[in-house]
């Protein structure tokens, strides 16, 4: 056997060792499809706000029915932005766990779900209670740092890229403790362009070859 067969041999056991240890079919369209529907949620929000606003100062005076009105449509628009992001990242993940014909459901990937369920059903209980106690300055870097503590705790059992986008939604989370009225445009930055841009990285990294064959 050649040297050059020693390394070919080398590589695919490498290949064969990462692939079970590691959940390698997360696609980079799933972080783009789901940034652009949090930006497509944060303009909505952003207009349900306005829309808010304009009230208040023609009624010149707070309305706590209005302003309840307000948090449920937020609440409602966040789980859909979610459920959306959950079913296009699924689909583009199915999609290319077929391209490289390995199975999407595996023990590996149930890791990574359970390591990333764990801090974000955390995280779901937390910002529950601040809703349950209107303490709703501190949702949106709530969201961006539990989001951040799921995505480390799964990197272990998928692409290493994916740990720093996690450490940059902390980071997002924290600086936004410091100005709690600017959630909205944290929110879409971190679950909006940070996605976005993870995602184009992550295609050009791993799947732009076979997109081209």
């Amino acid at each position: 056997m050649t040297d050059q067969q020693h390394l070919e041999a080398i590589s695919d056991i490498r290949r064969m060792m990462e692939r079970s240890t590691r959940f390698l079919s997360l696609s980079g369209l799933s972080g783009v499809f789901a940034g652009v529907s949090a930006l497509a949620g944060a303009i909505t929000a952003y207009a349900l706000f306005q829309s808010y606003y304009a009230r208040w100062e023609v009624r010149g005076h707070y309305d706590d029915a209005d302003f309840s009105m307000l948090r449920l449509q937020l609440i409602l628009l966040g789980f859909g932005v979610m459920a959306l992001a959950l079913c296009g990242g699924t689909y583009f993940t199915w999609r290319r766990a077929r391209r490289n014909n390995v199975p999407i459901w595996d023990a590996t990937s149930r890791k990574v779900l359970i390591n990333a369920l764990i801090p974000m059903m955390a995280g779901g209980a937390f910002i529950a209670g601040l809703i349950y106690n209107r303490l709703d300055v501190l949702i949106a870097p709530s969201c961006l740092i539990f989001y951040g503590m799921a995505l480390l705790n799964a990197s272990k059992y998928t692409v290493s890229d994916i740990r720093y986008l996690g450490i940059a939604e902390i980071g997002l989370g924290i600086l936004n403790v410091f100005f709690l009225r600017r959630g909205l445009y944290f929110w879409a930055i971190g679950f909006g362009v940070l996605h976005i841009l993870y995602g184009i990285i992550m295609w050009w990294k791993y799947e732009r070859q076979t997109a081209v064959e």
